[in-house]
């Protein structure tokens, strides 16, 4: 990927889409029960940017917030509900949900909160029962 690359994206309807400039952070899979209850899957597929890589390139006063816990800001649209992003200011990253941009070649490096899982994956990946010990969580993983 090339660090001036632009990906675009949108909700389910269009009303509201974003862009993505220059290369994620951190790709990977999130087992959380918050993630899987929001995302309605077995596993939610994340990639994590700076924040001033993302914006809303339109319909910014359509996005409605949730935030269940103070760690996580859930974006989504207010017209169709299709979920956008979620902002982590506690990491400094906003995550865009990898099936709303696909132009992006998804490049997943971890599983977090594996020990939290209801679908497991033998991909070789490393399984943090939590989060890698940069992100504040144990840095334990667990076997496949």
């Amino acid at each position: 990927m090339s660090e001036n690359k632009t990906y675009t994206g949108s909700c389910f309807c269009g009303a509201v889409q974003i862009a993505a400039t220059g290369e994620p952070v951190l790709m990977g899979y999130c087992h959380c029960d918050s993630c899987r209850h929001w995302s309605a899957g077995p596993v939610n597929t994340f990639t994590l940017w700076n924040p001033d890589a993302v914006k809303v390139t339109k319909g910014e006063a359509n996005v409605g917030t949730f935030n269940k816990t103070p760690q996580s800001f859930r974006k989504w649209c207010k017209t169709c509900g299709g979920h956008v992003l979620t902002e982590h200011p506690t990491f400094g990253l906003t995550d865009v949900y990898a099936a709303i941009i696909p132009g992006l070649p998804f490049k997943p490096a971890v599983h977090v909160n594996y020990q939290e899982t209801v679908l497991h994956m033998k991909d070789g990946l490393p399984k943090f029962k939590d989060f890698p010990k940069e992100a504040g969580g144990s840095g334990e993983t667990m076997p496949e």
